[in-house]
């Protein structure tokens, strides 16, 4: 990953209080996992941006480094990896999501 990559990947997460880095947009997302990850968020009624991997080869790669995890989409809340698509219904499913959502955006 190059520094310009990885500048640009911080600037994403610490300007944006929930990021999702996801194939495709929130109003179009390109695959099921991103689709699941998109649809918790838009349930929990939360603002949240989004990074087209797909458009963004950089992006894509340096994603999967900068976190150490290897699949996309990857949520970031309040400039913390939480996780992916799975991890995300399970916290959304246990009402930890909710909570976690509601200290970022008060803070």
């Amino acid at each position: 990953m190059t520094p310009d990559t990885k500048e640009k990947i911080d600037n994403l997460i610490t300007q944006n209080k929930i990021m999702v880095f996801m194939k495709g947009t929130k109003l179009m997302p390109q695959c099921g996992f991103s689709n699941n990850v998109v649809q918790i968020l838009n349930t929990l009624g939360v603002p949240f941006e989004t990074v087209d991997v797909l458009s963004d080869q950089e992006i894509r790669q340096g994603i999967k480094e900068y976190s150490n995890w290897p699949t996309i989409p990857q949520v970031y809340v309040n400039g913390e990896f939480v996780g992916g698509s799975d991890i995300l219904i399970e916290l959304y499913q246990k009402g930890e999501l909710q909570q976690l959502v509601e200290v970022a955006l008060a803070s």
